[in-house]
């Protein structure tokens, strides 16, 4: 038996047309089938924390409609399982949304599962915190934590489908897992046979990201050149019951599925090709084989498995001062000099006027400026004579005044500065920082809850 597995998003804010292929390709297959949508980051549940805090309503995928109304009735009519971290801080919210959806597309008892447990911000005092590698800062040294979360494996979601779900709704959870499950689920995997595991991991982990394995994080025009952008398809994957898995795409859809693009994603956040962890089993990719089959399939074969961490990570977000960003524009003969001018005439007024422990970072974009300083690349830049140069200001301090000060130092210069300044813009904003943390897993307790029918009404 084959299994397969779409994925609509790979973070928020993805395309939100993108998911419509991929069920029209799910609904041809003769196999079970599910479509998993990937919309959280450890800054988007920050993020998701604050709306939370402002309103207990909120707190979960601003975009929930727009991924889930162009497919959600055929999905439910279709048996197609839809597994998604769209519940962000607040998967009740997620569920009541659902539910009006669902109701307005003429299946008021769909059968909802919301996962919890993730969320282990009022348990602070009572887990056994373990810093992750490189981590140098006590979990006791954090203020103002706004948010908590494990991430939690496949268990939960197998056990919501064991119990009809139909839509399954989850916070924080490790991204293969929402592949891993619906694997788990229909193939029987054993919990503990790891080589199984690894494979339905590495296959969530393939198409996680959504387009990006098929060619839309890949494209560089010259050199790996892709067709469609505008349409890119976005992942199907087939997985057989002994783990052998194929990568494709809906036919007729832009982008593109080689064993170049599949051996990018594969690598891509892998630390270790010999011990990617995951709650759910720790994957070896180093005897892993890619081959074409055909255009857009792609197989992959010799994934192994070794057994699930005992520890599983946390990622704590928290409150750190304030953050400012300010940008000017120098434009046409001379603008080079003129913004690198500017930049020093800044650097002076900061130092005047603000404390010594303000931290600043400048940068001329157009001259290679993600570099930071890259001499080569900006001595040609030189050459060329840019004619089009904005100068960027970041700030950080605890202080959100000091943080206004800099960022109006620079909206100073209109008048202050070189001749030809313009386009200003200021931004000022609470900073969020990130900390990880390992806890043990017995310590952490998800929980299913069903909401309406069940599958089978």
């Amino acid at each position: 038996m084959t299994v397969i597995v779409g994925c609509g998003a790979g973070f928020s804010g993805d395309r939100t047309d993108a998911a419509r292929p991929l069920v029209d390709a799910l609904i041809a297959y003769d196999a079970p089938r599910a479509l998993m949508f990937e919309t959280l980051g450890e800054r988007t549940l920050a993020a998701a924390q604050l709306r939370r805090i402002k309103n207990p309503d909120t707190g979960d995928e601003p975009l929930l409609e727009e991924f889930l109304s162009p497919v959600l009735s055929d999905c439910l009519a279709n048996k197609i399982t839809i597994l998604g971290n769209f519940g962000a801080a607040n998967p009740d919210a997620a569920c009541n949304r659902i539910k009006r959806l669902a109701q307005n597309c003429g299946y008021p008892q769909a059968c909802l599962a919301t996962i919890h447990g993730d969320d282990v911000r009022e348990r602070l005092t009572e887990l056994d915190w373990l810093a992750w590698e490189g981590e140098n800062r006590p979990l006791s040294s954090l203020h103002q934590v706004l948010a908590a979360n494990v991430y939690l494996g496949a268990g939960s979601l197998i056990e919501a489908m064991e119990k009809g779900a139909q839509v399954i709704i989850t916070g924080r959870v490790a991204d293969p897992a929402l592949a891993l499950a619906p694997l788990c689920y229909y193939h029987d995997w054993a919990l503990d046979d790891w080589d199984r595991l690894a494979a339905g991991a590495l296959a969530g982990h393939l198409i996680e990201c959504g387009a990006q394995v098929t060619g839309g994080y890949f494209a560089d025009p010259g050199f790996k050149d892709v067709p469609g952008m505008a349409t890119l398809g976005y992942p199907l994957v087939e997985v057989e019951r002994n783990g052998r898995l194929v990568v494709t795409k809906p036919a007729g859809t832009g982008g593109l599925v080689t064993e170049q693009t599949v051996k990018e994603q594969l690598l891509y956040e892998i630390h270790d090709p010999s011990a990617y962890i995951t709650p759910d089993v720790v994957v070896d990719l180093s005897h892993v084989s890619i081959r074409q089959l055909a255009k857009d399939r792609v197989e992959v074969v010799g994934i192994r498995g070794k057994p699930a961490p005992a520890r599983l990570k946390t990622t704590v977000s928290f409150l750190d001062g304030y953050q400012g960003e300010a940008e000017i524009s120098y434009a046409g003969p001379n603008a080079l000099a003129r913004a690198q001018l500017a930049r020093e005439t800044l650097r002076q007024r900061l130092a005047m006027r603000c404390p010594s422990d303000l931290r600043s970072r400048f940068d001329l974009i157009g001259l290679s400026s993600v570099f930071d300083g890259d001499t080569q690349n900006a001595s040609q830049c030189m050459h060329h004579q840019p004619t089009d140069i904005r100068l960027r200001l970041a700030v950080e301090h605890a202080d959100k005044k000091v943080v206004e000060l800099a960022t109006q130092e620079l909206l100073a210069l209109y008048c202050c500065g070189p001749a030809g300044g313009g386009g200003v813009r200021r931004t000022h904003s609470q900073r969020v920082k990130t900390a990880s943390y390992l806890v043990p897993k017995q310590q952490v307790m998800p929980t299913v809850t069903l909401h309406g029918g069940t599958a089978s009404e």
